[in-house]
């Protein structure tokens, strides 16, 4: 109360108002009011980053020293989704399709051959998804040494060109097809804007 009290003099009474105190004012208001309603209605709000945590939990360690998995590669991609407030969960989560694209671009460059062989590896799924009812389903791992060609694929092919779609087919599992396009645009390439302001 005595933190609300100096931010509201700040934004209101003070002889000068202040833009960022009246920010905080109004931020803390919105989130009081909010927790008000929560807590009469006895209601919890989803914990948005359980899908993500409760798969890093699980997965820690699951691959030998020397080897990466998939999953933790793309956990950038998935906080960047929530800290949007974008849908995640057992669904839209999408190393599966990661995990595929790789393999197929690990073969057909011949990556083994530069890299070394890939393992397996015993892959689980917390006991709420769906998918861990194959558990434990087995998985490729991959040399460390290969980071740096998987994060130049998974940025520059992967996100731009297959991810789209990917993420476009699951439109019917998010809030509806203009949640799957945001998601989309998020990380298809963005124009480069000359001098004369016309990208290119």
């Amino acid at each position: 109360m005595v933190c609300m009290a100096m931010v509201e003099y700040f934004a209101f009474e003070a002889q000068r108002t202040n833009a960022t105190a009246l920010s905080n004012f109004r931020n803390l208001a919105r989130y009081g009011l909010q927790k008000f309603i929560y807590d009469a209605l006895g209601y919890t709000p989803p914990d948005r980053w359980k899908y993500h945590h409760d798969r890093v939990s699980i997965l820690q360690g699951s691959a030998s020293d020397g080897y990466f998995i998939v999953f933790n590669e793309v956990s950038g991609l998935i906080v960047d989704l929530i800290n949007a407030s974008l849908t995640v969960n057992d669904k839209t989560i999408p190393d599966i399709s990661v995990g595929m694209c790789w393999a197929d671009h690990w073969k057909q460059k011949g990556l083994e051959g530069i890299y070394g062989p890939r393992i397996e590896y015993s892959h689980n799924y917390p006991d709420y998804y769906p998918q861990s009812r194959s558990n434990p389903q087995p998985a490729k791992a991959y040399p460390d040494q290969a980071i740096p060609e998987f994060r130049r694929w998974f940025r520059h092919e992967y996100l731009p060109t297959k991810f789209p779609k990917y993420i476009l087919t699951k439109a019917h599992l998010l809030s509806g097809p203009d949640e799957a396009k945001q998601i989309a645009s998020m990380f298809q390439p963005k124009a480069i804007t000359g001098k004369s302001g016309k990208s290119s």
